[in-house]
């Protein structure tokens, strides 16, 4: 419970603490969007909050080559939030006891994630299934306990907050539940301050305290929120930003808007990034290149046109280009609206029949599976302006 404030006890203005966080990672970030500023900012300040909560979303910085930054940002995070632990190398057992800890929880800050999930990860289960169970605050995992014949099963909750950095990609089940922050490496013409451990660390660290401070003093408000998302943001990326756009609408000035601005742009990019399982690249590739405009193709002319498609694996699946068969195989795994696998059927050319492929058996699969279309509703609001630059809402 929140103690009562003494009479004496100054208001924190959070819109302007915020600022300043925002200010801090300036200083030492080059991040690829303004976006990825507030995205930041907020997550920074939910691990303050992470009780109010029914989910905690991760917070991931990715790049596809090293010297991108993200440990750099994983470093001035970890000055501003609250109990932070490194885990690089660190065991499933001393994460498990350290979300148990009676002291607090900590904030786990995961650098080279990629030797968790990446293709060199090896035998990572019991990682893995702690970083996947531990977004919800019901989340749990099992470890045994105990040697030989007296092991018993004990359960150890698995809520944290979660910030990683690494290079490539992350599951879906990861990246679903992250908000991504695509790092770049500096161009020359982008300039940062030297992070010096020995002198900014206690600026971060004051921030932090300032941080948790207001985090009380708007807790009971914050419990109790229900923020409206912007206009096609639902399911799985409401359930990711909703804590953050708690955090915003509790900071109060001109972070509501930003941070409806930046989670429209942010779900907007992960979602053109997204291409999920192969199954899915096919159907959105189908949907968005193939058959546009057509209501019906032959299977010849649906693969040329398939394996003509530049960045696009079709032409190259191991060392093969699609052909029918695992076309038929690939598709046959969704259904028609009527329940029916999507399947080749007959089409009537001037040539004779040909099997081919009608659009409305995919009508169903692209609405389910598929992310937004290009011309999606789900757009920007405004062109976000640095924290400086904003004006009250």
């Amino acid at each position: 419970m929140t103690s009562p404030k003494s009479p004496n006890q100054p208001i924190i203005d959070g819109a302007a603490l915020l600022d300043e966080v925002e200010d801090f990672h300036r200083r030492f970030n080059v991040f690829p969007a303004e976006a990825a500023y507030v995205a930041v900012a907020l997550w920074d300040a939910h691990a303050h909050l992470l009780d109010c909560f029914d989910s905690t979303p991760r917070i991931a910085f990715l790049s596809p080559e090293p010297g991108s930054g993200k440990s750099r940002a994983l470093e001035v995070v970890e000055t501003l939030v609250p109990r932070p632990m490194l885990a690089v190398n660190a065991r499933a057992a001393a994460l498990f006891r350290s979300v148990s800890d009676p002291a607090g929880r900590p904030t786990i800050l995961f650098d080279e994630i990629d030797t968790v999930f990446g293709p060199k990860a090896g035998d990572n289960e019991e990682l893995r299934g702690f970083l996947n169970a531990g977004h919800r605050r019901s989340g749990v995992t099992y470890w045994c306990i105990g040697d030989g014949g007296n092991q018993t099963v004990q359960e150890f909750p698995s809520y944290s907050a979660v910030a990683v950095a690494g290079l490539g990609s992350l599951p879906d089940t990861i990246m679903t539940r992250s908000v991504i922050v695509r790092m770049r490496r500096r161009a020359r013409n982008e300039k940062v301050e030297p992070f010096r451990a020995r002198v900014h660390e206690a600026e971060g660290n004051a921030l932090r305290e300032r941080l948790a401070a207001w985090a009380e003093s708007v807790r009971d408000r914050v419990a109790g929120a229900w923020p409206e998302m912007p206009d096609g943001v639902t399911d799985r990326p409401a359930d990711v930003w909703e804590p953050l756009i708690a955090v915003a609408d509790a900071v109060g000035g001109n972070w509501p808007q930003r941070a409806r601005e930046a989670c429209v742009i942010l779900v907007k990019a992960a979602q053109a990034n997204d291409r999920g399982s192969l199954g899915i690249r096919l159907l959105t590739d189908l949907r968005d290149h193939v058959m546009v405009g057509v209501d019906r193709l032959p299977t010849v002319a649906l693969l040329d046109r398939l394996n003509a498609l530049d960045d696009a694996p079709w032409a190259d699946l191991h060392g093969k280009p699609l052909d029918s068969r695992r076309l038929s195989r690939m598709l046959g795994e969704y259904v028609t609206v009527d329940g029916d696998p999507i399947a080749s059927r007959n089409i009537r050319t001037a040539g004779g029949v040909l099997k081919g492929y009608y659009s409305v058996d995919f009508y169903d699969a692209w609405q389910r599976y598929c992310p937004p279309p290009p011309e999606s509703p789900l757009q920007a609001l405004q062109p976000l302006l640095p924290s400086s630059e904003g004006t009250a809402a």
